[in-house]
């Protein structure tokens, strides 16, 4: 009788890009709170299945709950053999997993083998992994981080993108978390990952660095939005040697204007963020603010929300938090043209 292969994750990192597809078998709840890099979602029970058969259990018993099942899962494996997976040849190698007992992924993993695809079971499913990645970021990385710093829209996230562009070796923590870092730095459309999520693609993001060679990373704060950076992480990155960007405060509000262009699109979201500021700097403040938007004065109130907010909490907490910030490399910019941002990228990828 043919049996698919049952292995840890331990075995099977080395090896992880070499299967065809990742298939996570749980429903497709779980599978959005945080799945393995690069899974689909295939679904041996749905979530209305899963309470439904859970249910059963508990109320009524075992045997009852399998016998409620059984079909469910057979179908839901019909399924995706007969539509996703209907061309795939002889030597099409899944990796398949589920929570943590296996009886999800078991059953997918043997019915694939028996119609003869190399089909590979994750031994102790996501709950296996998810303790790999724990672990993993509970050490610092051993890797030549380079922190760079900057007062708020001197652009810091378009250098990280262009170093990226360029082959340098970037841990873009704010485009991992979907959030810009600030008060102000929700995404439109685009909500944040889970917190299990959000360090999975931490961890995916740094085993594939090379440790001979230096990566770049932001200085962020502990927390991106509602996202916690991880503490090893956090204190490798605050011991780091620093790039100190500069850029004029008439062009980091114009940086500022393209990049929050959806704020002046919609005065309300705005003002609705700026309601946060009220126990710092008082309702009148935040009223005359209020007016600005409201106003269409948009580069008058990023101007002061600068002088008044952004640059003095920077330079409360920069020295504080990042040690070697006092011996930052400057890297001065004169505009914020592409131009502007290749030639300083290229400019620290060379040192």
């Amino acid at each position: 009788m043919k049996y698919p292969a049952v292995l840890t994750f331990d075995t099977i990192l080395p090896t992880l890009g070499d299967f065809d597809t990742i298939i996570d078998a749980r429903s497709e709840s779980e599978f959005a709170l945080d799945h393995l890099p690069g899974a689909i979602n295939c679904p041996v029970l749905n979530d209305a299945e899963r309470i439904l058969v859970g249910t059963t259990y508990k109320q009524v018993g075992a045997f009852e709950a399998k016998r409620l099942g059984a079909p469910l899962v057979a179908r839901n494996i019909a399924h995706h053999v007969e539509t996703l997976f209907a061309d795939k040849p002889r030597d099409w190698k899944p990796l398949v997993y589920c929570w943590r007992g296996g009886n999800r992924s078991g059953s997918m993993a043997l019915i694939y083998a028996k119609i003869g695809w190399p089909v590979v079971q994750l031994e102790g499913g996501y709950k296996a992994f998810r303790a790999h990645v724990a672990a993993a970021l509970e050490i610092a990385p051993p890797l030549d981080l380079r922190v760079v710093c900057g007062t708020t829209g001197s652009g810091k996230s378009r250098l990280l993108q262009t170093l990226h562009g360029i082959g340098a070796q970037v841990l873009d923590l704010e485009q991992l978390a979907a959030h810009r870092g600030s008060v102000l730095g929700h995404l439109p459309g685009e909500p944040q990952p889970s917190q299990k999520a959000f360090e999975t693609r931490i961890w995916d993001t740094l085993r594939r660095f090379d440790p001979a060679r230096p990566v770049f990373v932001e200085s962020e704060s502990k927390k991106v939005g509602n996202l916690r950076v991880p503490d090893a992480l956090m204190t490798r990155m605050r011991a780091a040697p620093c790039i100190a960007v500069q850029l004029s405060r008439q062009n980091r509000v114009r940086l500022l204007m393209e990049d929050y262009a959806h704020f002046s699109a919609n005065p309300a979201t705005l003002n609705a963020q700026l309601d946060h500021l009220v126990q710092l700097h008082g309702h009148a403040t935040i009223d005359a603010w209020h007016a600005m938007a409201n106003d269409g004065r948009i580069a008058e109130l990023v101007d002061q929300l600068l002088v008044q907010h952004y640059d003095p909490a920077y330079l409360r907490s920069i020295d504080r938090n990042f040690v070697l910030y006092p011996q930052a490399e400057a890297l001065v910019l004169d505009d914020i043209g592409e131009g502007d941002f290749l030639a300083a990228a290229h400019k620290l990828h060379a040192a």
